[in-house]
């Protein structure tokens, strides 16, 4: 064997191992990912059930309610569909009716969303990103209705 072919077969092996290393992030990463879905998504069932997602809205007047153990009811809504919501555990301070609200779990064959983590709205002029993004998107967002609102800089979680 020549030092060219030697040269050629180390270089061809550590690009097939430096593309097998990309494989294995890129792979794991997918698995990790967690999609931003609004109501009107999920009610259209483009988020699959038992995958996990962040659900984003606004928690529904009139619907938030407390149960034994912790246990919490509600829905989210965009405006124009409303997802019913249960969680166990410690719902923050901030959260409550009318609020921003976005919820990290999945959706359950019944069309309920089962919330793993709730994060509420941060002070008044905090609104997630994403649903600043899908409000607009929609048509709902009113610059008047919250003239400081401002979206999230960062993740939302």
């Amino acid at each position: 064997m020549t030092r060219k072919q030697r040269r050629l077969i180390l270089i061809g092996s550590s690009l097939g191992v430096l593309a097998f290393a990309v494989a294995l992030i890129l792979g794991s990463l997918r698995e990790s990912i967690v999609f931003f879905n609004s109501p009107t998504d999920i009610a259209e069932n483009k988020a699959a059930p038992g995958k996990r997602v962040r659900l984003g809205g606004m928690v529904k007047m009139g619907s938030l309610e407390r149960g034994d153990n912790l246990q919490v009811r509600f829905e989210v809504t965009d405006g124009n569909k409303d997802i019913p919501v249960s969680f166990q555990g410690i719902v923050p301070d901030l959260f409550r009716e009318g609020q921003g609200v976005i919820a990290e779990g999945h959706v359950e064959p019944g069309g309920t969303f089962k919330a793993e983590t709730v994060l509420a709205k941060h002070d008044e002029n905090y609104m997630p990103r994403e649903v600043v993004e899908t409000l607009k998107k929609q048509g709902h967002w009113q610059e008047t209705s919250a003239p400081n609102a401002v979206a999230a800089k960062g993740t939302a979680k």
